[in-house]
């Protein structure tokens, strides 16, 4: 009899990172064979709020926000499932955590968690707790965890598929280059950036730091061959006009904004027509898009921060997969919600450097660059390793679950 479990993220055909690798942990999972999957997909508001039956094994009902405790409760006497996977911030899921008592009369509860950084959250202890799976996609939130909370802590991390995002033949990214970019751009060196355009992704940085590669360009080599794609909405109000950012910098017609959502091939080929991809975010879990980039033999720039830290520094030896950049700075902040955590920050003016650093490198260095970033990214970040070590996780907590499952309470009146 296949395993029913009840996933709560985001929509797993949404085009959002958490999205995708539900997407890919289900589809994987039911490659491997015992499994069933119900999903509430989340948004905040959805076009179309049928059900989608993906196939017999993996149906979605799309809802509002992540759910509530009637929801929860329905799917519990209704569906008795297996599992309840959650994978998302844990802010959104206070609700549930307040009832896991009733959750644990059917079932485990099993979390692909992240924390992007450090101080150890103890705020989250009773969340922790309350858990009875911890898989971590980053490997800097398994170092905070796994001593603190040992049995139920693991290293899982974030992948994609082989076929998904891979590197095309030459003669092919010119002429997707020729027909995406034009001629005039034919020889240019090329930067991607796929972020949402918020505050936490640096985007105004992102572009100053163009600027002063720009400008050092122009000063060494007499021209100002290069063009940014910016994959992301330039009028996104959780971050700045971007149109206008460009155009007070002078470098409008160096930025190319890629505003469409793109399905995987569409993104496969902006990848194979840059030259590098970046990320600076002052706070990242994980960073989906350095990792399919790498997937595609494209070197990254990124800060040397949370999830990023493991892609761009190749664990085994410390060598560099592009260029990893040191934090010149680190502010510890905080919220209500989340009473205490760092941002981590790398001036412009090394960002900058750091592009300088590989437009300059010889086309053997660049051709050798991507062939040892595909190849880390497929070794450290195994898809099928992460299948098998999610169904190797999972099948072991449902398997001891009822030899090892807690009292019920009891209540007695006097």
């Amino acid at each position: 009899m296949k395993k029913k479990v009840i996933v709560l993220s985001d929509h797993a055909l949404s085009t959002s990172g958490v999205g995708t690798q539900t997407r890919h942990l289900i589809n994987g999972m039911i490659s491997k064979g015992g499994w069933t999957f119900r999903q509430f997909g989340a948004a905040i508001k959805h076009s179309d709020y049928r059900t989608i039956s993906v196939n017999e094994d993996f149906i979605i009902k799309p809802i509002d926000g992540f759910g509530n405790r009637d929801l929860i409760r329905l799917t519990l006497a209704t569906e008795k499932p297996d599992l309840l996977l959650i994978f998302t911030d844990p802010r959104f899921f206070t609700w549930l955590f307040e009832m896991e008592d009733e959750v644990h009369q059917v079932c485990p509860i099993a979390w692909w968690h992240v924390w992007d950084n450090e101080p150890y959250p103890a705020f989250n202890d009773y969340i922790y707790n309350a858990t009875d799976l911890i898989n971590c996609h980053s490997h800097h939130t398994y170092t905070q965890l796994k001593d603190r909370h040992p049995g139920k802590v693991n290293y899982i991390p974030h992948a994609v598929p082989k076929d998904m995002f891979f590197p095309l033949p030459q003669d092919q990214k010119e002429q997707h280059k020729k027909s995406l970019l034009g001629n005039d751009r034919l020889d240019h060196f090329v930067g991607i950036w796929v972020n949402r355009n918020a505050k936490r992704k640096r985007p105004n940085d992102v572009l100053e730091s163009w600027a002063m590669f720009l400008a050092d360009l122009q000063s060494k080599h007499g021209h100002k061959k290069a063009s940014l794609i910016m994959h992301t909405d330039p009028l996104d109000q959780e971050g700045p006009n971007l149109y206008s950012v460009a155009e007070a910098m002078g470098i409008q017609n160096n930025i190319i904004f890629s505003k469409d959502r793109l399905d995987f091939d569409k993104m496969n080929i902006l990848y194979n027509i840059s030259d590098f991809c970046l990320n600076i975010s002052f706070a990242e879990g994980f960073g989906l898009g350095t990792l399919e980039a790498m997937n595609a033999g494209l070197p990254v720039i990124a800060s040397k921060t949370g999830g990023l830290t493991r892609q761009v520094v190749d664990y085994r030896d410390g060598t560099h997969n592009g260029v990893a950049l040191d934090i010149d700075m680190r502010t510890l902040v905080g919220s209500q919600a989340v009473p205490y955590i760092y941002e981590d920050y790398t001036k412009n003016e090394n960002i900058a450097k750091a592009m300088t650093k590989l437009f300059n490198m010889t086309s053997l260095e660049k051709s050798n660059l991507r062939l040892k970033v595909q190849k880390y990214a497929h070794d450290a970040f195994s898809y099928d390793k992460t299948i098998q070590d999610w169904h190797d996780t999972a099948n072991n907590l449902i398997s001891n679950w009822k030899s090892n499952k807690r009292s019920s309470y009891t209540v007695n009146t006097l």
